[in-house]
């Protein structure tokens, strides 16, 4: 018997093939019948996602394609937390796009995301912590 080590994302070896066609509509709705007393609104809170966005998600009345990696990420985590299993994998293949791996454009983009939040003074802060670890880094 081999031990095969499965990726984090990875769906376990009994993983029901036909699920793979269904829509963030249908997997939140099998996932939240998976929890206890949990509704649209308790996932929409602990997860930071509107509730708004996320009634019009399972009703089908808003696309998803472009939802935020780090809002389907969230979906997961609150889950996990619930005791229900799920993978990122389910949450990406819902919305029809590949699971993205660990990629340095993602954390560039989650970077220039928070950064932007910040007011200026914080941003100036910001570069010069950046620059500091930059002269670290380079001395070890």
């Amino acid at each position: 018997m081999t031990n095969q080590q499965r990726l984090s994302g990875d769906p376990d070896p009994g993983h029901d093939p036909t699920r793979q066609d269904e829509d963030l509509a249908a997997l939140l709705e099998r996932l939240l019948a998976q929890t206890r007393g949990r509704t649209q609104k308790d996932l929409a809170a602990e997860a930071g996602i509107s509730y708004p966005t996320l009634n019009a998600w399972m009703n089908r009345t808003r696309g998803t394609s472009r939802v935020d990696p780090e809002k389907l990420r969230a979906m997961v985590e609150t889950f996990r937390r619930w005791g229900v299993h799920t993978t990122p994998r389910e949450f990406f293949e819902a919305v029809g796009r590949p699971v993205p791996g660990p990629s340095g454009d993602e954390r560039e983009a989650r970077l220039l995301k928070l950064y932007r939040q910040l007011p200026e003074s914080r941003q100036r802060a910001l570069l010069k912590d950046a620059e500091a670890m930059l002269q670290v880094s380079r001395i070890t």
